[in-house]
């Protein structure tokens, strides 16, 4: 079987990170960048075709996928060019902060019969996997309560928060998501609290740095997810499940498993500084699963309908943090 032709369209951050892990892959070929911003300045890779016309290479007939990595408001419009084009398609998170674009394009892809899978990252993480499947083995027993934390080592800049939809769209979204995928059940009411606390910047921006939201499923167990946008200590990322039998917790990544002991105390390594350090064999888990998708005719590991549903439940939280009561979730109707 011949090597699947990827193109990545963005070439910051995220974007490069894709690219790279696409060059080692053994099942696929990195066939091409494009960004706008090579235009403006920003370094194009120096040994793989690269271009400013983003629609161009996605109709290129050596492209047969697609990676998604530009900024938020133009991850629908995209998925629906390379719809139209028959190219199966992997799109960072979210499709889009309005639902209706996001289910759109869903739609869009459906119709064309492409694969769409949505960058949820987290769930390709091995200690999460292991609670997911501890759960799912009975291993804990029934599932009382479910605890997310996500603390990130720094606040990005207010540009950054400006255009990111805020905390609950931006941030909380991956850890929705991993509510959903661990519990296997879904999310039926939350009550949103949100404070400032690290930044007066981020709160005359209209967003908050720290929150705290509470939420019952469906099954009627209870999930609570903590976000800081600071933690000085580095990147902290934890999960812990609680059930009738027992629990089980994924805790935070450190860059040796060294523990320091001695009169003084007991001190162990602080947590890997970002998401690009502690997510590092997700990331590339999440390509190998597109990958195989495309080639063996399966589905989507976090498919597009997968993906509207945190969309649902940040946009509960945050209209429950504007009326200070609970919301309900209100489901995607059309997908």
């Amino acid at each position: 079987m011949k090597q699947l032709g990827i193109a990545v369209l963005g070439y910051g951050r995220i974007g490069r990170l894709h690219a790279d892990n696409v060059r080692a892959s053994t099942n696929a070929e990195l066939t091409a960048v494009a960004d706008p911003l090579f235009e403006a300045g920003l370094e194009p890779p120096s040994d793989i075709p690269w271009t400013t016309g983003v629609e161009s290479v996605i109709n290129h007939p050596e492209v047969d996928a697609v990676m998604i990595c530009t900024p938020t408001p133009t991850h629908a419009t995209l998925l629906e060019a390379a719809a139209r084009a028959g190219k199966h398609v992997f799109c960072e998170k979210p499709i889009d902060l309005d639902p209706e674009v996001a289910e759109r394009a869903i739609l869009a892809a459906e119709r064309a019969g492409i694969l769409l899978q949505v960058g949820f990252n987290r769930r390709f993480d091995p200690g999460f996997r292991r609670v997911r499947s501890a759960l799912h083995g009975g291993e804990i027993g029934a599932l009382c309560m479910l605890r997310v934390i996500s603390r990130d080592p720094a606040p990005p800049p207010i540009e950054y928060v400006h255009a990111s939809g805020g905390l609950f769209l931006d941030m909380m979204i991956h850890d929705f998501d991993m509510v959903r995928f661990i519990s296997g059940d879904e999310v039926d009411e939350v009550q949103a609290f949100g404070a400032v606390h690290v930044d007066p910047a981020i709160g005359a921006a209209g967003d908050i740095d720290t929150a705290v939201v509470s939420m019952r499923l469906s099954s009627g167990a209870l999930a609570v997810i903590e976000n800081s946008r600071r933690a000085v200590y580095g990147y902290d990322q934890r999960v812990e499940a609680f059930g009738v039998d027992g629990a089980i917790e994924a805790g935070n990544r450190t860059a040796s498993t060294t523990w320091l002991k001695t009169a003084a105390g007991i001190r162990s390594e602080t947590p890997l500084y970002f998401f690009t350090e502690r997510y590092e064999e997700a990331y590339r888990m999440e390509l190998a699963s597109f990958i195989d998708a495309i080639r063996n005719g399966t589905g989507a590991e976090c498919s597009g309908r997968d993906a509207l549903a945190p969309l649902a439940i940040a946009m509960a939280a945050k209209r429950s943090l504007e009326t200070g009561r609970p919301e309900q979730v209100r489901r995607a109707v059309r997908v």
